[in-house]
C-alpha cells in the first residue's frame, strides 16, 4: 500500500543545513550587509531621541499643515502629544527610526528594480514570483534565519521589515511605469529624446503618484511589522505590546497598540497628501 510516510522529502533538514553553512562560512558577508542598516538606524534613532519632543511635534505639525492643511496638522499635534502623555515617546521615536530606515532601503532597492521591471517584460516575469514569495511567506518563517545571520536587535527587525515591505513598492513602481501611455513615450523618442531622458522626464513624472502610493504601502507594512520585529529583540512600540501579551497585561498591550495606530494614521495621511498635492488646487 502506498504511503507518503516513507517518501518524505527532507526539505527542512536541507534548509537547516544551508543556513548553518551560511552562518559558519559567510557570517562576515551578512555582517557587512548589516552595517549600513545599523548605521542609518542608530543615527536617526539617536538624533530623534536627542531632539526635544516639542520640536519633533512642531516639525510634524508643520509638515502635516504644509501637505494637507490645518485639520491634519491638528490631528497630528494632538496624537503625538497623547502618545507622549501615554509614556511611549522614546518607543515612538525608535519606531519612527526603524520605519524611516526600512523605507530608505526599500526605496533605494525597490524603485530601481520597479523601473527595470516596468521597462522589461523578462525582468518583470523573473521578479514576480520572488515578490510573491516575499509578500506571502509568513514573517515568522524568516525570523529564525535572520536572527542566526544578523543576531537579535533593532537592526535584525529592520532587515525583516525590509523583506516584508519591499514588494509593494517594486510592484507599484513597475505598474506606474507601464501605465504611461505608449504614445507619449513614442512622441518623446520621435523628438530625439534618449532612453534616459524618456525615463527621467516622461515616465517617472507621470508614474510618480503610483510610486508614491507604493511608498505609502511600504510605510504601512513597515509599521505592521513593529510587533513581529519586537519578538526578535527590536525595541519601539512593539515591545510594550509583546510584553503585554507575555504578561497578560491587556492595558499595556492595548495602549501600545493605540500608539501604533495613531502613528500609522499620521504617516498614512501625510504620505497620501504628498502623493496627491494637486487635489488642493483643484478644490
Amino acid at each position: 500500500m502506498f504511503s507518503f510516510d516513507e517518501r518524505v522529502i527532507p526539505l527542512d533538514a536541507w534548509i537547516t543545513s544551508l543556513v548553518d553553512w551560511l552562518v559558519e562560512g559567510y557570517r562576515w558577508f551578512f555582517q557587512m550587509i548589516k552595517w549600513p542598516v545599523d548605521f542609518i538606524l542608530s543615527s536617526v534613532s539617536d538624533g530623534l531621541l536627542a531632539t526635544s519632543p516639542l520640536l519633533v511635534i512642531a516639525l510634524f505639525g508643520v509638515i502635516a499643515w504644509r501637505v494637507s492643511g490645518f485639520k491634519l496638522a491638528g490631528f497630528t499635534l494632538a496624537s503625538l502629544i497623547l502618545i507622549g502623555l501615554l509614556g511611549f515617546w522614546s518607543e515612538t521615536m525608535i519606531t519612527l527610526a526603524m520605519v524611516f530606515s526600512s523605507v530608505v532601503f526599500c526605496t533605494v532597492v525597490g524603485v530601481p528594480f520597479g523601473i527595470w521591471a516596468g521597462r522589461s517584460d523578462r525582468v518583470n516575469n523573473i521578479l514576480r514570483p520572488i515578490l510573491d514569495a516575499m509578500q506571502t511567506t509568513p514573517a515568522f518563517v524568516y525570523l529564525v534565519p535572520i536572527v542566526m545571520l544578523f543576531s537579535i536587535g533593532n537592526t535584525a527587525g529592520v532587515l525583516a521589515t525590509i523583506i516584508f515591505a519591499l514588494p509593494p513598492l517594486v510592484r507599484l513602481t513597475s505598474l506606474g511605469i507601464r501605465q504611461v501611455h505608449p504614445e507619449l513615450v513614442e512622441a518623446a523618442l520621435a523628438f530625439g529624446a534618449t532612453s534616459s531622458q524618456v525615463l527621467l522626464k516622461v515616465q517617472i513624472p507621470l508614474a510618480l503618484p503610483t510610486i508614491m502610493a507604493g511608498l505609502n504601502q511600504t510605510i504601512m507594512m513597515s509599521l505592521s511589522m513593529v510587533v513581529i520585529a519586537a519578538m526578535i529583540g527590536a525595541g519601539g512600540l512593539g515591545a510594550p505590546v509583546v510584553l503585554g501579551l507575555n504578561t497578560l497585561d491587556i492595558g499595556l498591550a492595548t495602549v501600545g497598540g493605540l500608539a501604533i495606530v495613531l502613528l500609522a494614521i499620521i504617516l498614512d495621511r501625510i504620505t497620501q497628501s504628498m502623493a496627491t498635492p494637486k487635489n488642493k488646487d483643484v478644490k
